[in-house]
């Protein structure tokens, strides 16, 4: 249930009609919740109380019509004040108040408002001036409006004008990006251009270059004697009789050295040796194998006939 500065007292209980009266409860904070559930109290008195702030939540007690919050140590208002738009008498007389939040220009059914006793602002206080009686407060209600519906209108035109720069500078850099862009696709598109210049050149040059050289060795095949060609083949008989006749005497000193080898081993005393046996029996078959050859021993014969 709701109860009231902490002193066990149901909200319901001591509300009057459509009137709450919490004043000299020594409360520190506001029962928001607890006055949310009242949504017939439109009318709420925190005065005398010991409220250094209003909780945000406090703007949601759309319902109130009337409100008091003299005589307590508020230092600001929420910055959502201006949502209590059914709020038409608000006393804030005897507080710590300084300036009031820019919302506040929406309280458009404001018609009675007390800022007395306040450190406002100087230009703030001059707005709202007195609130001696019923015709004071209600003129200062209409002033500190319009006073709060100017300031809240050039804080909207200023942040008009911020947008509008930064929009502005927006649009410059994106023009700027845009510049850079077409910039660099113009050099990347010249680079390109002289890139395909240089290979071109570069063809051209290596293509001559080939083709003078083809052309030098024509000439130079055109210009060679016909007797060299001549020459040629006189050169090719030479060099085959020298690689035969060096043949020849290889196999010369081959059979040389063989007949040497064979006459130590058949005469010299070496003849006993292991080596010289095997040369003496190899000598031996091979006489043995060429006398009784037939047309071996017919070429014999007819060379001894003649």
């Amino acid at each position: 249930m709701a109860k009231a500065g902490g002193k066990g007292v149901n909200l319901k209980d001591i509300l009057d009609g459509n009137e709450l009266d919490l004043s000299l409860s020594d409360l520190n904070e506001v029962p928001v919740k607890e006055l949310a559930a009242l949504p017939k109290a439109t009318k709420l008195d925190l005065s005398c109380n010991n409220l250094i702030s209003l909780p945000s939540d406090f703007c949601s007690l759309t319902h109130l019509v009337k409100l008091d919050l003299s005589k307590n140590q508020l230092q600001q208002l929420p910055s959502d004040f201006g949502r209590l738009v059914n709020l038409q008498h608000l006393d804030l007389l005897n507080n710590r108040l300084v300036v009031l939040p820019v919302s506040f220009a929406q309280l458009k059914n404001l018609k009675w408002l007390d800022l007395k006793d306040n450190p406002l602002d100087p230009i703030l206080a001059k707005v709202a001036g007195d609130c001696l009686d019923e015709k004071q407060c209600k003129q200062a209600a209409i002033r500190v409006l319009q006073h709060m519906k100017a300031i809240q209108s050039e804080q909207d035109r200023e942040r008009q004008r911020r947008l509008q720069a930064e929009r502005e500078m927006e649009k410059k850099r994106e023009a700027e990006q845009r510049a850079r862009e077409v910039q660099e696709r113009e050099l990347r598109r010249r680079e390109k251009a002289e890139e395909k210049e240089r290979r071109r050149r570069e063809y051209d040059a290596l293509r001559a270059a080939r083709q003078e050289m083809e052309t030098q060795t024509k000439q130079e095949t055109s210009e060679i004697p016909k007797l060299s060609s001549a020459a040629r083949p006189s050169q090719l008989p030479q060099h085959r009789r020298s690689w035969s006749q060096a043949l020849m005497k290889l196999l010369l000193l081959v059979l040389l050295c063989a007949l040497s080898t064979l006459v130590v081993c058949r005469v010299t005393e070496l003849r006993s040796q292991s080596l010289c046996i095997s040369v003496n029996a190899l000598y031996e078959d091979v006489a043995t194998a060429l006398k009784n050859h037939k047309i071996l021993q017919n070429v014999l014969h007819q060379n001894s006939q003649q």
